[in-house]
């Protein structure tokens, strides 16, 4: 049977008895994990496996945002640290190929780390182009504050993961870097004129636009769409995600459970699917708003399996690498940019 269009988080370290019926019976497309999953690596390696094997799919995509800085749900001492995008941006402004290669080794050894743990997607990259007085929820995780330059260590990330076997997922599309307000607790509101916002924060995910996934941001942007967030906005979905920025990949939402949407769990999925997503995220893993969410979930069919079944069909071979020469050249590099950023982020 084929899977449901939707991405679910669960409760903990191991699955429930009820969470595994209804996972077997629900079919979700692919599991996402947080912190409280996240123990000791062979703990990590039982829980993907018992994912899998609740949905019958080898395949079934897991994923995780292991970004670096202040968003790594894989933390030491278990696992290694690593530098926020704010790095990659510092050391882009000394020496252009520095920072591009320190992007690239970031992204690399997260994603072996991953995959020694069986997990195949990590949300990364951030296109976001932040301005001045937006909400800190992007931050120091932006790559900078130009298209070009945030697009180019975006890319760079992207190539790390590919060569370490892991898919990426593009975000916030079509932008969250204007933000004044933090999605997670409420709905922001952008103002910017249409034709800025495709000179700047669309422009940043458009070379961009041939990766294999994109999470929507969870913002109102009034010139184009007054009335709904990015996630719900089929005009949004359309004309920007899938006209001028040219998207073409799979396309889920951002977490329906964060308290910018409006609405019962359910009317929040149904709403983003009926927009244009592809597949609804889910992540808090709680169960009576996961059955809310499987409930409008279809079965993936027409074009949204299609683009599911290429982004599966995308992820490379790793390649094998010294990861102790890796770790070693990243922070060279880091050092390069001098103790303002190097401090905090030893492996």
């Amino acid at each position: 049977m084929a899977a449901r269009a939707f991405i679910t988080g669960v409760s903990g370290t191991a699955l429930t008895d009820d969470e595994r019926a209804f996972l077997r019976a629900q079919r979700p497309w692919g599991f996402i994990l947080f912190k409280r999953n996240i123990e000791t690596p062979d703990q990590v390696i039982r829980l993907v496996q018992e994912l899998r094997a609740s949905v019958g799919r080898p395949d079934a995509p897991v994923l995780i945002d292991q970004e670096g800085g202040r968003v790594q749900r894989l933390q030491p001492p278990q696992w290694p640290s690593y530098p926020p995008g704010a790095v990659f941006s510092a050391l882009y402004d000394i020496d252009q190929t520095a920072g591009l290669e320190a992007a690239r080794l970031s992204s690399l050894l997260i994603a072996a780390d991953l995959a020694d743990l069986g997990i195949t997607v990590d949300c990364l990259p951030l296109a976001d182009v932040p301005v001045p007085g937006a909400d800190s929820v992007i931050g120091d995780r932006a790559y900078g504050t130009t298209p070009a330059k945030v697009a180019a260590i975006a890319r760079a990330v992207t190539n790390g993961l590919a060569q370490g076997g892991v898919l990426p997922v593009l975000k916030h599309i079509p932008g969250h870097g204007r933000a004044t307000a933090d999605s997670h607790f409420r709905l922001p509101t952008v103002d910017t004129s249409a034709a800025e916002l495709a000179g700047t924060d669309f422009a940043a995910f458009k070379p961009l636009a041939d990766l294999p996934m994109a999470m929507t941001a969870h913002v109102v942007f009034s010139a184009l769409d007054p009335a709904q967030p990015a996630t719900t906005s089929a005009t949004i979905i359309g004309q920007v995600i899938r006209g001028t920025i040219g998207f073409q990949g799979l396309l889920m939402s951002d977490d329906v459970s964060m308290n910018a949407l409006q609405g019962s769990i359910a009317e929040r999925s149904r709403a983003s699917l009926k927009a244009g997503c592809d597949v609804v995220l889910h992540c808090n893993g709680k169960l009576d708003e996961m059955v809310q969410v499987a409930a409008e979930s279809p079965e993936l069919a027409g074009e949204a399996l299609a683009r599911a079944d290429r982004a599966l069909a995308s992820r490379r071979t790793p390649q094998p690498f010294d990861r102790g020469a890796a770790r070693a050249e990243l922070d060279r590099l880091i050092d390069r940019a001098g103790s303002l950023i190097a401090g905090g982020f030893a492996s």
